[in-house]
């Protein structure tokens, strides 16, 4: 094609072009989203055709999920806001950031981000402030924080941060006041902190005031102490603390009632002084912790409801725990053997 012909064909193929960039065929990034009614995939398989009709979507009315697929962002996700069913993103080896997710503001039922092993952070999801079930973020190599949660303040499911082996802290939870607010029949949601090799403290957790099912902080080698959980008043399942670092739990403090109790294997913990506002257990008391020396923050302990279990604790005088004993009114079987240590 010579030089005037090819002229003449960009002269009258111009203002079709235009057109149809007007009305959202060609790539048009400033078109509004639209409402995308049943489930969606982005899969490995042909992700750049499946990423065509989703960059569309403002409102998805089922579940999106991206899985496997040889992808560093998700900035062709930027129209969307609300995910009514479940958001999955799983399983992507080069996705690093999520920033695309920028505009969203809630995931209807179930959140997951789970092994994505390059992926360092979740900022883009600064926006969402409710997840109307449960929440997983685990396995994800090299995730340090999770600061793109700062507007998340409930989650109306389970929330489980797992096996994030860079994480050094949960600082992006800090407006996080409920976790299961409302306890349905059908079995307890439950907030679980696990096996985050690096995390050193939950101070992102000050504004939590109640769980409503089980709480789980526990193999998590770094962590020291959980002294942000200062807020928090009841646990209405199990508080569960096994095997951290732990030298004492006074982050406690405002603790004054839980449906089971059970610290243990937590081997630098010497005293148990922060449950000092701890009146009721409903449920079980298990403490077995080979550094603890005396149980005396339990004084104010009336109450369990079930078994209690305080035995082989290997430094513990056995008559700080024949005092919580006699205080108590407890509700199944006793059993106080084992406990070693020299009282003073």
């Amino acid at each position: 094609m010579n030089r005037s012909l090819l002229l003449s064909f960009l002269a009258l193929s111009l203002p079709f072009l235009l057109a149809a960039c007007d009305a959202g065929l060609v790539g048009d990034d400033s078109a509004p989203g639209v409402l995308c009614e049943g489930d969606y995939y982005v899969d490995y398989i042909f992700p750049g055709d499946d990423l065509s009709v989703v960059e569309k979507c403002a409102v998805i009315t089922g579940a999106l999920i991206i899985e496997g697929v040889p992808l560093a962002n998700l900035d062709r996700l930027s129209k969307l806001t609300s995910v009514e069913s479940y958001l999955s993103i799983n399983g992507n080896p080069g996705l690093t950031n999520i920033d695309g997710l920028s505009n969203l503001t809630t995931v209807g039922d179930y959140l997951d981000i789970t092994d994505n092993p390059a992926l360092t952070h979740i900022d883009g999801l600064s926006s969402l402030s409710t997840v109307g079930g449960d929440m997983d973020i685990g396995q994800n190599a090299v995730l340090t924080n999770v600061d793109g949660l700062s507007s998340l303040t409930s989650v109306e499911g389970y929330l489980y941060i797992d096996s994030n082996e860079a994480l050094t802290n949960v600082d992006g939870l800090s407006s996080l006041t409920s976790v299961g607010g409302s306890l349905p029949i059908d079995g307890p949601f439950y907030l679980i902190i696990d096996f985050n090799n690096a995390l050193t403290n939950v101070d992102g957790l000050s504004s939590l005031t109640s769980v409503g099912g089980n709480l789980a902080i526990s193999f998590n080698d770094a962590l020291t102490n959980v002294d942000g959980l200062g807020s928090l008043t009841t646990v209405g399942g199990s508080l569960e603390i096994w095997g951290n670092a732990l030298t004492h739990v006074d982050g406690l403090s405002s603790l004054t009632t839980v449906g089971d109790l059970h610290i243990n294997q937590n081997p630098a913990l010497t005293n148990v002084d922060g449950l000092s506002s701890l009146t009721t257990v409903g449920g079980s008391l298990e403490i077995s912790n080979d550094a603890l020396t005396n149980v005396d923050g339990l004084s104010s302990l009336t109450t369990v409801g079930g078994d209690l279990y305080i035995a082989y604790n290997d430094s513990l005088c056995q008559d700080s725990v024949d005092a919580v004993v006699t205080a108590c009114t407890i509700g199944g079987q006793i059993v106080t053997e084992g406990n070693n240590g020299t009282c003073p």
